[in-house]
């Protein structure tokens, strides 16, 4: 049987976005170890790798490879 991808609503993911009170949200440079790894980065603030795509959307990040290199500044949101 195929199998179908199924893509969630960009407007319900903006909203969360949007939703995120800007006072609960941390500035971090990334250290040598965590360029190219939101997966790490996710791990350290949520204890959990599955919220990379958090952290990827709300910097506006869409190459991790490009975009996370030693010394950028991220924004976390605190949720």
């Amino acid at each position: 049987k195929d199998k179908k991808i199924v893509r969630p609503e960009s407007n319900k993911i903006n909203e969360f976005l949007n939703s995120i009170n800007p006072e609960k949200v941390e500035v971090v440079y990334i250290p040598a170890g965590y360029e190219h790894r939101p997966d790490l980065i996710s791990f350290d603030f949520y204890n959990t790798v599955k919220n990379d795509w958090l952290i990827m959307m709300y910097n506006n990040i869409s190459d991790p490879f490009q975009q996370l290199n030693v010394g950028d500044r991220l924004l976390i949101p605190i949720i």
